[in-house]
């Protein structure tokens, strides 16, 4: 008798088992369902605004003829893109790109480092120097670029006026080929220094107190806790501030249009001395009205960013130090 109740309360408990795993997958079923439904908005947002444009900008890529005002083409193949690797306009927007890189990322680097250290050893008004620092980020590139174009200006500017109080005469910074990549590069620096420094007081503040607490019971110098402790917990933000300063001078835009494009009316610079790979893309799409080039450009300039990408992978999992 009781060897039956035993095996009637296992048979129970074996239907009430399967009934409770037959709920909970419906209820999972429900929930996946509300999921998919939630995230159906921003899917349809990325597959209208840059899933579509990507396959249309690679699909005029290949006409060997376009017309945008009817958009068609003619022919298909590789002409597009062994064009613009033999033009050359589009090298010297690559090496100015490259020039500008090698001139603004350390410098980028050096100075929002140096005032994120700062900022973080201030305990008061911290939130004030944070709100100063940040607000040239919110401010239009457009506008800012205006002034600095007062500041370049070889006739009336403030770096010219400083320059003659020292003696030295004054320099053409929006004509001169040399000088036009000087100054885009202080304008490019200045422009994205907040945006660095805030990434680099997030990493700062990651690392736990304990280890500075520890750091200087040892009798650690502040050079030493900088350069044993702080730079190797923070390389994995200096990483991505090299990877983010890459791709923000790479895109460089509105810089170029707002110093040299007002100022030369329609180029960058005299001779698109200051043209940079993104100002090509828009050059040759708005300008020349070469759309099919234009579309091969932002293909190669895709496919380096995407190999930049690749690299910043392999390297940080081999010399990165995460907390």
């Amino acid at each position: 008798m009781r060897n039956n109740n035993v095996k009637e309360g296992a048979q129970i408990s074996k239907q009430q088992k399967s009934r409770l795993i037959e709920m909970s997958d419906g209820t999972l079923r429900v929930r996946s369902g509300w999921a998919y439904l939630y995230i159906l908005p921003g899917m349809a947002l990325l597959l209208l605004f840059t899933i579509y444009p990507l396959i249309m900008v690679l699909r005029t890529a290949f006409y060997q003829k376009y017309i945008y005002i009817t958009n068609t083409g003619e022919g298909f193949g590789l002409s597009s893109f062994a064009w613009v690797l033999r033009d050359s306009t589009f090298w010297m927007a690559c090496k100015n790109t490259l020039i500008l890189l090698l001139i603004a990322l350390p410098i980028t680097l050096v100075l929002a480092l140096g005032a994120a250290l700062l900022i973080n050893s201030i305990k008061r008004l911290q939130g004030l120097f944070q709100t100063i620092y940040f607000l040239p980020y919110v401010t239009s590139t457009i506008a800012i670029g205006m002034a600095f174009l007062w500041l370049f200006h070889s006739d009336y500017g403030y770096i010219n006026y400083f320059l003659q109080l020292f003696g030295i005469s004054p320099k053409e910074w929006l004509t001169d080929p040399t000088l036009m990549i000087v100054s885009l590069s202080i304008f490019s620096v200045w422009n994205g220094l907040a945006f660095k420094i805030l990434l680099f007081l997030a990493g700062l503040q990651k690392i736990s107190p304990q280890v500075y607490q520890a750091a200087r019971i040892d009798g650690a110098s502040p050079a030493k806790t900088l350069f044993r402790i702080t730079l190797p917990l923070l390389s994995p933000t200096i990483w991505m501030v090299i990877l983010v300063s890459v791709i923000y001078v790479a895109r460089t835009f509105n810089e170029v249009y707002a110093m040299f494009v007002s100022f030369s009316g329609g180029t960058a610079g005299s001779g698109n001395a200051a043209i940079t790979i993104m100002y090509y893309i828009y050059w040759m799409f708005y300008d020349q009205g070469k759309v099919n080039y234009a579309a091969a450009a932002a293909i190669l300039f895709l496919i380096v960013i995407i190999l930049i990408t690749v690299v910043q992978r392999v390297v940080s999992k081999k010399f990165i130090h995460y907390v």
